[in-house]
């Protein structure tokens, strides 16, 4: 499906993704389905060396086995993606997606789609995904993926908000009392250890 990076074009090829809900709509302005997405993506990662994994993965039974794949749309699409949700998932919600990401994952791999978990943990990620709609705009050069620019009207990024400057949107020093109180189990802990140190019981 594709060539090698070193032999890829010298130019960069710049490609936008639009998403509705998680699920990709349109690739450079045209609507699509998705295995069209898939397809188009096969053939315009492939002629920039995207998406070669040369992979040593553990098999069910422990054994470890190696494979030598080519995704390129599997692996542009998963970068627009996972750079729309920077923007658009809180969080908490994002960290908890990736650590659940190796369970599903797991699960797949060893052929059990068709359990209660899978389908509990399929429901978790529909729900995950409702304010996952926006744009992306991605540079492809020489096997790279490179982040171009992400657009979306449920982003949760605030410049005004998250300025390093001087602003009225909170109190600064209001951080300090939070620190306080964020640490206060780590200094009780800390307490404890030095006393019973000094008495010789640890």
């Amino acid at each position: 499906m594709g060539v090698s990076p070193i032999k890829a074009p010298d130019e960069p090829t710049y490609i936008t993704l639009d998403f509705e809900q998680g699920c990709p709509v349109a690739l450079n302005e045209k609507k699509m389905s998705a295995k069209e997405i898939i397809l188009a993506l096969n053939e315009l990662g492939g002629k920039n060396g995207i998406g070669l994994l040369d992979i040593v993965e553990n098999r069910l039974v422990g054994m470890k086995c190696r494979g030598v794949y080519e995704t390129p749309g599997g692996s542009i699409l998963y970068a627009a993606h996972d750079y729309l949700e920077t923007i658009t998932l809180d969080k908490m919600t994002m960290h908890k997606k990736q650590e659940l990401a190796i369970t599903f994952a797991d699960l797949v791999y060893n052929g059990q789609w068709y359990t209660p978990l899978r389908e509990a943990l399929s429901a978790f990620v529909d729900k995950t995904q409702e304010s996952v709609t926006g744009k992306v705009r991605l540079k492809l050069y020489k096997g790279n993926i490179i982040k171009a620019g992400v657009w979306s009207d449920y982003s949760l990024y605030s410049e005004e908000i998250a300025t390093f400057g001087e602003d009225n949107v909170y109190n600064q020093a209001d951080s300090a009392g939070f620190i306080n109180l964020f640490g206060l189990p780590i200094t009780v802990q800390a307490r404890l250890k030095e006393k019973l140190e000094k008495e010789g019981k640890n």
